[in-house]
């Protein structure tokens, strides 16, 4: 067996990080929300920040045509996605660039269409732009085939189209819950959002941290129509744990689309951090071996949690997701209350990001990072195992 190079540093070493994640519990709390991962940073990111920093390279974001043929890059290798370097352009984070985009797209009052349970600050973006929020939930089918047991309702996604829904904000791969959306769901939003005339922003952070069960689809690349309708919105900072250095990326496949992304205001390039965006460029290029060991031990540690579920708290509900390292967890049975979340912080001193967050379908969830250590997954689930 090769040895790995990511070595998870031991939580004492954790507890000396000054992000959020880190600085925001006691030190008593093992803290389980944010979504960012405990990895060592990927050699070729640290390489070029020290180079930069060694050398005072500390300036302004300039021009960088090696953010679009970097992602280009990788899209083409990592799933056969012909993307146009010169329709990549750069942003402060996916979320400023996706407010950005509703300004471009929409005006207060008009529809945006969304599933909720879903990642909390799709909630953010929508109150900052002043848009009519329009939830058709995602349901849940125990005997479904798919792993995670969620899919659209379909009839109230066309029912919400026909109501003059001006754009669709899909979260793709699906963050709480993991999903990873066929082809097929996927060719199904581009027919409807081409018939209804409705633009889909897709929300693509966590597709470089697909497992291989379900291979992650990008919207743009499903053609001609999909790239009339389409823009997808994306970052290395989930893959590479990097978002503190803060650089998104818009992509878009048309000329039409790229055309009238060119109302997006100029300084939104210029807002972008250029480690953050010199990161990104060495994360596209020379980050794949790294991508690919962290998803191994990521892959390690969903089936950690399933095996320790079933061992010490079966009462618990968790389908393994298809991607990224966030486990949706249904702690019903477990009688926590209103906020299980704030109940396990009290009682177990596990920190987990409580489910009534992400809309009224997460109640009685709570949202599990897992990009860590086993020693920590395992010390969370035995504090939780022994109060209850």
């Amino acid at each position: 067996m090769r040895e790995r190079q990511i070595v998870i540093p031991s939580l004492a070493e954790l507890q000396t990080h000054r992000s959020e994640k880190w600085r925001g519990f006691p030190h008593d709390v093992l803290p389980l929300p944010v979504a960012e991962m405990d990895f060592p940073v990927a050699d070729p990111i640290r390489e070029v920040l020290l180079d930069m920093v060694n050398t005072s390279d500390l300036g302004y974001l300039g021009s960088i045509p090696e953010l679009g043929t970097s992602f280009a890059g990788f899209a083409k290798r990592r799933w056969d996605w012909s993307v146009d370097p010169l329709h990549v352009r750069a942003a402060t984070d996916v979320g400023v660039a996706i407010v950005e985009l509703l300004r471009v797209f929409t005006k207060p009052g008009d529809k945006v269409l969304f599933s909720s349970p879903i990642y909390q600050n799709f909630y953010t973006w929508m109150r900052e732009t002043q848009v009519e929020m329009v939830d058709v939930p995602l349901t849940l089918d125990s005997e479904s085939s798919d792993q995670t047991g969620w899919s659209h309702d379909w009839a109230g996604i066309e029912a919400a189209y026909k109501s003059g829904i001006v754009v669709h904000l899909l979260c793709s791969p699906h963050n709480p819950l993991g999903k990873v959306y066929t082809r097929e769901d996927l060719l199904r939003i581009v027919e409807l959002a081409k018939r209804y005339g409705v633009v889909v922003i897709s929300d693509e952070i966590h597709a470089p941290l697909t497992y291989k069960e379900q291979p992650f689809i990008p919207f743009l690349s499903l053609g001609d129509v999909a790239a009339e309708v389409g823009i997808a919105v994306s970052a290395a900072s989930k893959g590479w744990n990097i978002a503190g250095l803060k650089c998104a990326i818009i992509i878009s496949q048309s000329e039409k689309m790229h055309e009238k992304l060119n109302q997006l205001p100029p300084a939104l390039h210029y807002r972008a951090s250029l480690l953050g965006a010199f990161a990104t460029v060495a994360a596209f290029e020379k980050g794949e071996p790294w991508l690919d060991q962290a998803i191994e031990i990521l892959d390690e540690n969903r089936q950690l949690i399933a095996n320790l579920i079933s061992a010490r708290i079966p009462s618990i509900k968790y389908a393994m997701p298809h991607c990224s390292y966030l486990a949706w967890l249904d702690v019903s049975a477990l009688n926590l209350g209103e906020d299980p979340g704030a109940e396990l912080i009290e009682k177990a001193k596990v920190a987990f990001n409580s489910g009534h967050i992400y809309g009224a379908l997460g109640k009685s969830h709570v949202r599990f990072n897992f990009a860590t250590s086993p020693a920590i997954i395992t010390e969370a689930i035995e504090r939780i195992a022994r109060v209850l």
